[in-house]
């Protein structure tokens, strides 16, 4: 995280540790979450591995997953939001263009209850918005092993890492309790629920 700076992704109270608002209804979340997150994936997010972001928002922890995975890797960012998705290519270019230019990083407009499964598989998978129930389809886009982070719940939520193993079989643990915009549609996002 020292390596990217969160001001280019985040240019209001860039370092404070709360979520902000990076306009169209999302947020980018608290410096402390994106740690966990980083922490938590980090043995599937070594050099030359895959990783995909959903919900990647203004792209920082796209970006610091990039840092990760080295120019053999590559991260796929995700959002439904073409404006969110924009917005992080623009941030990117602000220090590391060449990682768009090389494909190390791209940034797709999608929606991401799907993943991506044409880029996929991935060794991990990040979610920054959180799942009614446990997302089946992200949890097929892994590599087995790999391992998906991501906040699962409506009223009650928690911070759930599933982890593919070697032969297929999916375990999964709680790790904590949070409060994340839900993982939704673009319209209801906009707050365009007709």
């Amino acid at each position: 995280m020292s390596a990217i700076d969160r001001k280019d992704y985040c240019p209001r109270y860039s370092y404070e540790d709360s979520p902000q608002s990076i306009s169209y209804g999302a947020t980018i979340s608290a410096p402390h979450m994106h740690g966990y997150a980083l922490e938590h994936l980090e043995n599937y997010l070594r050099p030359n591995m895959t990783a995909l972001d959903i919900g990647s928002g203004s792209g920082y922890l796209t970006a610091c997953m990039a840092e990760m995975v080295g120019s053999g890797g590559k991260v796929v960012g995700v959002d439904h939001i073409p404006e969110l998705v924009d917005l992080s290519i623009d941030n990117m270019k602000k220090q590391h263009s060449d990682w768009l230019e090389s494909g190390r990083v791209k940034f797709i407009v999608g929606d991401g209850r799907l993943g991506c499964p044409e880029e996929g598989p991935y060794d991990c998978i990040h979610v920054g918005a959180a799942a009614g129930k446990k997302p089946t389809a992200l949890i097929e886009q892994l590599k087995a092993p790999g391992r998906l982070f991501t906040p699962v719940g409506t009223y009650s939520q928690y911070i759930m890492v599933y982890d593919k193993k070697e032969d297929g079989t999916v375990e999964e643990k709680r790790v904590m309790g949070v409060m994340y915009v839900p993982l939704t549609d673009a319209d209801k996002q906009l707050g365009r629920d007709y």
